[in-house]
């Protein structure tokens, strides 16, 4: 009995002495104005009371269960395919039935991350998670328009579509397919790099990320109006996964 009334008083005393130190060394932080003076008296009762309560709920006090307290509630999950995270794509670019960019994922492997937060900005792209080395393929017939290495997208291919109007955009690739050039012709499927981390991506975490640009009138390969990849890869057959071309 006397080590629980000693213990109590100990956890009371020490937290009025922090409360007290608290107050008499950060002057300049409380200040002596009647609010700041309040919030400091403030601050020692609520110290006092979770002394208090740390000393009811020790597990070796006697004849006092232990308080357990009830976990912290998940968050709600998000509907992955839900319609908010989905955009909506022109028609021609559904049209075009593309090819899911990497061999062996089919389309219920993807998941719509085109307006997830990178910090200042926002995704505008998809990640589609594969082995490392796993190849990168063609989305559609077109052009090597630019082999670019940058610090975010580390190694990059920038593939043009036959009409010249949008861009097709692959990143963080372990390495270039064998023979792969700029101004080279590419028909759907064909394997035009490897899946890697390079650039900012996690190494422990090997993906492509994958994005669809509209080209503006200049053609320029860096430049264009980022649309959703999600419903043009999503909706598509088997025949459009690769599955069968991947060894």
């Amino acid at each position: 009995m006397r080590t629980i009334i000693l213990v109590s008083a100990t956890a009371i005393v020490t937290a009025t002495l922090t409360s007290a130190a608290w107050l008499v060394f950060t002057p300049d932080i409380i200040g002596h104005d009647p609010a700041s003076r309040r919030a400091a008296s403030l601050q020692m009762q609520h110290e006092k009371k979770i002394a208090r309560h740390e000393n009811r709920y020790r597990p070796d006090k006697p004849g006092v269960q232990a308080r357990v307290l009830p976990p912290p509630q998940a968050p709600s999950t998000i509907q992955i395919a839900s319609d908010a995270r989905i955009g909506k794509d022109p028609d021609d670019v559904l049209a075009k039935h593309l090819t899911i960019p990497v061999q062996g994922i089919r389309a219920e492997d993807l998941r719509p991350d085109f307006y997830d937060d990178r910090g200042q900005r926002g995704h505008e792209a998809i990640d589609i998670v594969a082995g490392r080395g796993q190849p990168v393929l063609a989305v559609e017939d077109g052009k090597i328009a630019k082999l670019f290495t940058s610090v975010r997208g580390g190694l990059t291919i920038y593939q043009f579509d036959p009409s010249g109007k949008y861009a097709y955009y692959y990143a963080h690739l372990d390495r270039y397919a064998a023979g792969v050039s700029e101004g080279d012709s590419v028909t759907r499927g064909e394997v035009i790099g490897y899946v890697g981390s390079t650039g900012n991506a996690d190494p422990s975490s090997p993906h492509l990320h994958f994005a669809i640009f509209v080209l503006g009138p200049e053609k320029q390969w860096w430049r264009g109006e980022a649309i959703d990849p999600y419903p043009a890869l999503a909706r598509q057959t088997p025949r459009d996964t690769g599955v069968d071309r991947w060894r």
